[in-house]
C-alpha cells in the first residue's frame, strides 16, 4: 500500500466560546478536508463509493470517539504520533463532492505553535492523509481503490510547495504493510532488485525466495 497525502489549502478560523461561565474561547478551524471525482494536484480520483465508506469508518471510530487527531506538518508515515497533535477533528460531513470537516485547536504544543500561526496571519492549509492502492480508470488517471485507509482527514500545513512536501512526495514512494496491527515500511524496491539479481544469476527459486522473505522481515524490524 501507498502513503497518499491530498491538500486543501482554503481553510477559515472561527473562535467559538465553549464555556460561557468563564468565557473561555477555543479555536477552530473549517472548510473543505477532501474531495471525491475530481483529479487533484497529484494526479489522483477519490470514488464518491471509497470516500464514502473510509470516511463512514473514520468519523464511527475516531471522530465520535473524540480520537481524531491530526498533526502539524508533513508528517513522514501513517501513523499519528500523538507528541506532534495539534489538533482534534470534531466534525466531518459530506456535501456534494466535498467533505467539509471541523477540527479544534488544542493546548499542545504543536496546537499552541497553530495558535502562533493564526495570530500573526498565517495562511494554512490542511492534508488529508491515508494509504492504499491505485489502478488507472478508462480516462487513465489514477484512480484510488476500495483498500483506502484514512489515517487522518487533516493535517495542518502551511505552502504545499515548501521543502516538506519533497519529504512527503519521497515517503509517498515507500512501501507500507500491517504488521501486528502497526504499520511498517518496507523497502520493496531493494527487494525487487534482488530477486531480479539472482534470477540473472540462476539462482535456484526456492533460494531466492527464501532470500526475498528474509530481506522482507529484515526491513520490517
Amino acid at each position: 500500500m501507498k502513503l497518499f497525502t491530498e491538500v486543501n489549502e482554503s481553510i477559515n478560523v472561527v473562535e467559538e466560546i465553549l464555556d460561557e461561565a468563564t468565557g473561555k474561547k477555543s479555536l477552530f478551524i473549517e472548510g473543505i478536508f477532501m474531495q471525491a471525482n475530481q483529479k487533484n494536484r497529484n494526479g489522483r480520483v477519490y470514488p464518491t463509493e471509497v470516500l464514502d465508506k473510509e470516511v463512514e469508518r473514520y468519523t464511527k471510530t475516531y471522530v465520535n470517539e473524540r480520537r481524531a487527531f491530526g498533526e502539524l506538518g508533513h508528517p513522514q508515515g501513517p501513523t499519528i504520533n500523538l507528541e506532534r497533535v495539534s489538533h482534534m477533528i470534531t466534525d466531518l460531513k459530506k456535501d456534494g463532492d466535498n467533505y467539509i470537516g471541523k477540527a479544534k485547536i488544542m493546548d499542545s504544543p504543536y496546537g499552541n505553535i497553530v495558535k502562533g500561526l493564526i495570530g500573526e496571519g498565517a495562511k494554512l492549509g490542511v492534508s488529508s492523509r491515508g494509504m492504499g492502492t491505485l489502478k488507472p480508470n478508462k480516462d487513465g488517471v489514477n484512480e484510488v481503490q476500495k483498500d483506502f485507509y484514512l489515517a487522518t482527514a487533516a493535517d495542518i500545513v502551511a505552502d504545499p510547495s515548501a521543502p516538506d512536501a519533497f519529504v512527503n512526495g519521497i515517503m509517498e514512494s515507500v512501501e507500507w504493510v500491517w504488521d501486528n496491527g502497526v504499520l511498517k515500511a518496507v523497502e520493496l524496491e531493494k527487494i525487487k532488485a534482488q530477486i531480479e539479481e539472482d534470477t540473472k544469476n540462476k539462482i535456484d527459486r526456492e533460494e531466492r525466495n527464501l532470500k526475498a522473505f528474509s530481506s522482507l522481515l529484515k526491513s520490517i524490524n
